[in-house]
């Protein structure tokens, strides 16, 4: 397999095919959990191990699923790995399975997972469908680990449950309920797209 290949398939979802600010893709879990930092760290680590697991393994079975319950394969499989996910949170960790409820379960749903088996994992070897569902999970946790610091900070004043600003600081409100995620996200996405991407193309 060609160096330049798999390079290019590790570093694309992590900047111009971007599943969440490019493809605008799992946005669902802006508003879920980015409102805390160790929350949106292990949704987001439970998202980046299902689809990459999830595209190794339909790239594996690609030549032997009928094409008419194609899809009912994929949901399976991408249902096995969230179970587990499930599992692990359960028995290891349950005050944060507790906190999480319904959103890891509905890892199933997340549109990255299966964009990314229906548009490469069918079409590629499964070494490299792994290695872009890695990269995809990651670009999608960058993401998400970059608005959940700023809206645990600007609206709790605190991050990770230690208190960062003092007394002198009015928490907003906002960045902690539904619509903060939304608004962060326009805002990195606004970044991105005009003044990153349009500095790289003038340099």
């Amino acid at each position: 397999m060609a160096k330049n290949q798999l390079k290019k398939t590790f570093l694309a979802p992590l900047g111009k095919d971007n599943p969440v600010f490019v493809q605008i893709l799992g946005i669902c879990s802006t508003l879920a959990v980015t409102n805390k930092l160790q929350n949106t760290m292990v949704m987001t680590l439970g998202v980046m191990f299902t689809t990459a697991l999830s595209s190794w393994t339909i790239s594996l079975l690609r030549n032997h699923i009928p094409s008419r319950i194609r899809m009912m394969v994929e949901t399976m499989v991408i249902a096995t790995f969230v179970i587990v996910v499930d599992i692990v949170l359960k028995a290891f960790f349950p005050d944060m399975w507790k906190q999480l409820g319904p959103y890891v379960g509905l890892i199933i749903t997340n549109c990255i997972v299966m964009g990314r088996v229906e548009a490469f994992a069918l079409q590629n070897k499964p070494s490299l469908s792994l290695i872009d569902g890695l990269a995809s999970g990651l670009g999608y946790t960058y993401v998400l680990m970059a608005i959940a610091f700023v809206r645990e900070l600007l609206g709790t004043g605190s991050l990770w449950g230690y208190q960062i600003l003092g007394s002198w600081w009015t928490n907003w409100a906002i960045m902690i309920m539904p619509p903060g995620g939304f608004f962060m996200l326009a805002i990195f996405i606004w970044i991105v797209k005009e003044v990153i991407t349009k500095e790289a193309k003038h340099v």
